[in-house]
C-alpha cells in the first residue's frame, strides 16, 4: 500500500482497525503510569482519549499524535498520591503543568517559532530524534524479557507480517502481532482470564469519579511545573519524528506553539478529571512509521475507543491481560523505528561529520542521552543546543575565508 497522507481518509472497514491499533499500542504504557502512582487506570484510559481530541482540534487535525500518559511525573505522582494520599495535591500539579504549557504556549506566540530551526538544525534534531528511541529500548527489552519465547514470536510476526504481507495486514502489522502473541502467550499459560470474566459482573464504570479533586498546593506546583520542560522537549523531539516521517514541516504548519497549546489544555483538562500529564506518545509515532498510514482520522478513531473503553469494564480487563512479553516484543519494534528514523533524519539533511562541531554534537547528545537513566533526553537536547550555540562553525568559516582570499 502507498503512503495514506494526513489529510486522507481510508474507509472505515480500513480505518477502524488502523485506529485500534493505535488503542493497542499506546494502552500499556498510559494504563502502566496510574497503576505505578495510585491512579485509576480507566481514568488515565478516558483523559488520554478526551485529550487526544482536544489536541486534534487545536492543531485541525494536521499532526497526527496520540497523547498518552507521560512517565516523566510518575515520582511526583507517586509522592503525593501513592505515599501521602493527597489526590487533591497532586492534581494542582498536574493543572500547574497544564499552565506552564500555556505560558510557553504565549511565548511561542509572540516570539515565533522560526528560531527552533536555527537552535536546532538536523544534527541536533536527528541526535535527539535518535536517542528517544534508543533510550527506550531498556524499557522494551525488560518487558520482553518476562518471557523472552513470547516476546520473540511476537517480534518475529511483527516483522514478518510488515514486510511480506500484502493488502490490507500490511498495515496493521501491530495489531496482528500483538493477537498471534496473545494467542501463544494463552496457550502456555500466560493469560489471567479470571479478571476478565471477574469484569462482566460490573461491566460499566465511571472513570471520572474524581472530578474536582484539586486544593492549593506550593509544593505540589513546585514539584510538578518545572517537569514541563521534560515533556516540550519530548514533544519537540516527536515533532520532528512525524515531520520526518510525513515529509511536513509540523514545526510551522501548524506551528509548535499548536502542539504545546494542545498539549497544555489536555493535561488542565486531564486535571480535573483526576488524570495523569498527557504527552505525545512515541508507540503512536512507531506504529506510522511502520504502517505509513498518516491519517489524523485514526488517531479520532483511537482516542473515542479509548473513551468508550474506560467506560467499559470487560475491554480493559482484556486489554490489561494482554501479557508484559507480547507488549514488549511489539515495542522492541516500535522504539527501534524511532531512532532509526533519527538517522534518517541526520542522513538525508547531509550531516557533515567530517567536520568537528558536528561530530561532538552528535556525540555529546548521544552518550547523555543514552547515559544518564533520569531526564537523559532533556539533558541531551539542552547539551547539543548549547554546543550548537557555542562551537564555531567551521563549514561557515572556511567559506568566508575562501571569499576573502578571492578578494
Amino acid at each position: 500500500m502507498n503512503e495514506v497522507q494526513i489529510n486522507e481518509r481510508l474507509p472505515l472497514t480500513r480505518a477502524i482497525p488502523l485506529g485500534v491499533q493505535h488503542l493497542f499500542a499506546m494502552t500499556g504504557s498510559t494504563i502502566l503510569v496510574p497503576f505505578l502512582t495510585g491512579l485509576s487506570p480507566a481514568t488515565a484510559l478516558f483523559c488520554s482519549g478526551i485529550g487526544t481530541i482536544v489536541f486534534l482540534l487545536l492543531t485541525r487535525s494536521k499532526v497526527p499524535a496520540y497523547l498518552g500518559s507521560s512517565f516523566a511525573f510518575i515520582a511526583s505522582l507517586t509522592a503525593f498520591v501513592k505515599d501521602q494520599h493527597n489526590l487533591a495535591s497532586a492534581m494542582t500539579g498536574v493543572l500547574s503543568v497544564g499552565i506552564a504549557y500555556l505560558l510557553i504556549y504565549f511565548i511561542l506566540r509572540l516570539f515565533g517559532t522560526k528560531w527552533i530551526n536555527k537552535i536546532i538544525p538536523p544534527v541536533v534534531a536527528g541526535s535527539v530524534v535518535a536517542i528517544i528511541g534508543l533510550s527506550l529500548t531498556p524499557v522494551a527489552i525488560s518487558m520482553a524479557g518476562a518471557n523472552w519465547i513470547v516476546a520473540i514470536f511476537t517480534l518475529a510476526v511483527a516483522i514478518l507480517v510488515s514486510v511480506y504481507a500484502k493488502g490490507f495486514p500490511k498495515v496493521i502489522p501491530v495489531l496482528i502481532a500483538i493477537v498471534a502473541g496473545y494467542i501463544l502467550a494463552g496457550f502456555m499459560g500466560l493469560v489471567d482470564t479470571a479478571k476478565i470474566i471477574a469484569s462482566f459482573k460490573t461491566p460499566f464504570v465511571l472513570p471520572f469519579s474524581s472530578f474536582g479533586t484539586i486544593n492549593f498546593n506550593v509544593t505540589a506546583i513546585l514539584t510538578f511545573a518545572p517537569l514541563a520542560l521534560i515533556t516540550l522537549i519530548e514533544d519537540l523531539g516527536h515533532m520532528m519524528i512525524l515531520g520526518n516521517i510525513t515529509h511536513t514541516d509540523i514545526i510551522q504548519d501548524p506551528g509548535f506553539d499548536r502542539v504545546v497549546l494542545g498539549n497544555g489544555l489536555a493535561t488542565g483538562i486531564a486535571s480535573l478529571f483526576g488524570g495523569v500529564p498527557l504527552t505525545t506518545y512515541a508507540e503512536n509515532i512507531g506504529v506510522l512509521a511502520i504502517t505509513k498510514v498518516y491519517s489524523s482520522f485514526n488517531l479520532w478513531i483511537a482516542a473515542i475507543s479509548a473513551i468508550i473503553l474506560s467506560t467499559f469494564n470487560p475491554l480493559q480487563a482484556l486489554i490489561m491481560s494482554i501479557p508484559t512479553p507480547v507488549m514488549g516484543g511489539v515495542v522492541i519494534l516500535l522504539f527501534g523505528m524511532i531512532g532509526a528514523a533519527g538517522l534518517r533524519t541526520l542522513i538525508e539533511a547531509k550531516v557533515d561529520f567530517s567536520q568537528n562541531k558536528n561530530l561532538i554534537i552528535a556525540a555529546v547528545i548521544f552518550a547523555v542521552g543514552i547515559g544518564l537513566t533520569n531526564h537523559g533526553i532533556m539533558f541531551a537536547t539542552l547539551a547539543g543546543i548549547f554546543l550548537n550555540l557555542v562551537l564555531k562553525d567551521e563549514a561557515k568559516e572556511s567559506l568566508d575565508t575562501a571569499k576573502e582570499a578571492a578578494k
